[in-house]
């Protein structure tokens, strides 16, 4: 059997001292972690929202039929139809057609999501009508 030269051994009670360290910043590591992956996915709805309201914008400026903007945001997107709220504003003066569209984003990642409350998204897009 041979020993460990001084240098190289633990002093008493430092055993396990990694598993330890570990414990203690592991679950702050994956909070932080997780709550990055939720932000990365709230911005992902903000893009897919702005992309909806334009397709909504787009679809009402030439169908004037009334659930026509709602069901191209929703189709063209890929959001929610439960979580979307889509308003349609026409001025007729400048010929121009409105989408306000707003979502609750969900925030149902493990461990944070149920700290979280959802998040509201506005967006709007304008288009001339078509005749």
């Amino acid at each position: 059997m041979t020993r460990q030269p001084e240098a190289e051994r633990q002093p008493r009670g430092q055993r396990g001292q990694a598993a330890v360290e570990l414990a203690l910043v592991l679950p702050l590591v994956l909070v932080l972690f997780l709550g990055l992956a939720q932000v990365g996915l709230v911005v992902r709805d903000d893009v897919l929202l702005v992309h909806a309201a334009r397709e909504a914008a787009r679809r009402a400026a030439v169908d004037r039929a009334e659930g026509a903007p709602r069901t191209a945001a929703i189709a063209g997107s890929g959001l929610s139809g439960d979580r979307l709220d889509v308003q349609t504003t026409r001025d007729g003066g400048a010929g121009t057609v409105t989408e306000t569209l707003h979502y609750r984003s969900p925030t149902g990642l493990p461990l944070i999501g149920p700290l979280l409350p959802d998040v509201t998204l506005e967006a709007k897009a304008t288009m001339r009508e078509e005749s």
